[in-house]
């Protein structure tokens, strides 16, 4: 038998994570290699917590205070990881009540956007 990683289960109230463009996922790859503990945080926070203000986490301002994707407006938000990373993301409410809801990964930036300076 071969061994094979074993994927982190969630509860029910508990939020999952997707990605919604390739960039996010390469982001993701890149915060994995370079800052591992940070992104663990992150997790942590993303599955529990993704709505909670906080001065690492809140609603974009402006131009980038909404996506639309698939023809649905979302509030968008940013979580500050350390060194200056961020992850952008919108969420969608559960519909089959397995989880909270879902965390739609938009963006991973691995030092401050040029957009939010």
């Amino acid at each position: 038998m071969s061994a094979s990683q074993v994927p982190r289960p969630t509860k029910r109230q508990e939020y999952v994570i997707e990605f919604t463009s390739r960039n996010a996922e390469k982001g993701w790859r890149d915060l994995r290699a370079t800052q591992l503990n940070s992104l663990v945080d992150a997790w942590e926070f993303l599955t529990r917590t993704p709505m909670a203000r906080s001065e690492k986490c809140d609603q974009l301002k402006g131009d980038l205070a909404t996506v639309t994707h698939n023809g649905e407006v979302r509030a968008r938000w940013q979580l500050e990881l350390t060194g200056g990373a961020r992850i952008w993301y919108y969420i969608k409410e559960s519909r089959d009540k397995k989880s909270a809801g879902i965390v739609c990964l938009i963006d991973v930036h691995t030092r401050h956007p040029n957009q939010t300076k």
